[in-house]
């Protein structure tokens, strides 16, 4: 038997050796069209590449995919977080869960990952072609036939075809799966920051905000975590999270909306309003700039001052039930232009894909064609930052392996 496996990325690499673990017997290729394997794993995780996330619970997992979390349910019963760490370690690289939960090589380095999926690999005899684009798929009596961008490069046959090619920022990247039959999602940009040219708090670059939440104004999207501004706007998990979550909302509106921002995580404003009374009772004489309320970051605390129009030596007791409503409302119901985005560090993730409507998820198999299977990020599925995405490129790739 002889398979293709179409794409040297994480899912690729990690398909072709399941294929020989389940099929010593199997020819296996490896075509990928660029000069480098693996890049994606070379830059995740700020070059650590955060392999997996060690949350256990399927159902917590799957909220972690704003597309495609229904679907993988069924799938990490066959192959989850715990099985990929096993099969990490089982071949000698040791990872290290972090409080948060992020997974990574205890050698904190991806060059460790890259060198593992190398030598297994090598072990099993898999052939590797790079430069090796693939334009077409043709079928010939259930086989499949290769066809190739460089055309010096000869058409090949094969039994079965993993396509594991990546996610595609563009639907042209996608029209020869579409050709065969397959369901196209648009694919739109997913884990973005917000750019806010034409607002003053870009000055505060590089404050946090431990626990913010962050609303996209006239839907129900809302994300709440670590709050980054940066020197074009705003960063961090609830940002990152916002955008995944509303990469489609967001690309039909062109990247032009308003965030509302609740920078102390209190949804009830007459909680918030009693606190800060009672700092105003207990600390009538005291400068506003000199007690900042919630831990707030100095800078930001001032900003807010600015933004209310008080002065900084304004006394606590002097504020009255308007000046505290007027903090009140700063503090949980900031509003901010957003005009853009910025991909976030090297993490690509794109939103769509080939549909999930023509995929079997027990099998990972083309449902429109025999003996095309799929895995990773080609298809319709995107998570968070996290470990989310090696996570479903993981699982897919390992039940795509089979060729059940």
């Amino acid at each position: 038997m002889k398979v293709a496996v179409i794409g040297g990325g994480a899912a690729g690499f990690f398909a072709a050796i399941a294929v020989k673990n389940n099929h010593p017997e199997a020819e296996v290729s490896i075509f990928e069209k660029s000069q480098k394997l693996l890049s994606k794993v070379k830059v995740s995780g700020g070059g650590r590449c955060n392999v997996t996330n060690a949350t256990k619970s399927i159902k917590t997992l799957a909220a972690a995919y704003p597309r495609g979390g229904n679907a993988l349910k069924k799938a990490f019963k066959i192959f989850s977080t715990e099985d990929t760490m096993e099969w990490f370690e089982s071949r000698g690289v040791p990872l290290i869960i972090q409080d948060d939960l992020h997974v990574f090589p205890l050698s904190q380095d991806s060059q460790t990952i890259i060198d593992c999926f190398m030598k297994e690999a090598k072990m099993l005899q898999i052939k590797i072609e790079t430069g090796a684009g693939v334009k077409d798929l043709v079928s010939i009596n259930d086989q499949w036939e290769l066809h190739f961008i460089k055309e010096h490069l000869k058409t090949q046959i094969f039994n079965k075809v993993i396509i594991a090619t990546g996610g595609s920022p563009k639907r042209s990247g996608l029209v020869w799966l579409e050709k065969l039959g397959h369901k196209i999602e648009e694919p739109v940009p997913s884990l973005f920051t917000f750019n806010m040219p034409s607002e003053s708090i870009k000055e505060l670059m590089g404050i946090v905000v431990e626990n913010a939440t962050a609303k996209i104004e006239g839907t129900g999207l809302k994300a709440q975590g670590p709050l980054l501004i940066t020197h074009w706007g705003m960063s961090g998990p609830a940002i990152i999270v916002l955008s995944a979550f509303g990469a489609r909302i967001l690309e039909e509106r062109s990247y032009s909306f308003n965030v509302h921002i609740n920078w102390v995580s209190i949804k009830n404003e007459e909680t918030v309003f009693n606190d800060l009374k009672a700092v105003s009772q207990s600390h009538p004489k005291k400068q506003l700039s000199n007690f900042r309320p919630y831990a707030l970051p100095d800078r930001l605390w001032q900003y807010f001052l600015n933004k209310c129009d008080f002065p900084a030596h304004k006394l606590w007791g002097e504020l009255g039930k308007k000046g505290l409503h007027k903090i009140v409302r700063t503090l949980t119901h900031d509003i901010y232009k957003v005009e853009g985005k910025t991909t976030f560090k090297e993490e690509f993730v794109t939103c769509g894909g080939v549909s999930l409507e023509s995929i079997n998820f027990q099998t990972m198999e083309s449902t429109v064609t025999k003996n095309i299977y799929f895995a990773g990020e080609v298809m319709d599925i995107d998570g968070i930052t996290g470990g989310f995405n090696f996570q479903s490129a993981w699982t897919t790739a390992f039940i795509a392996g089979k060729l059940a």
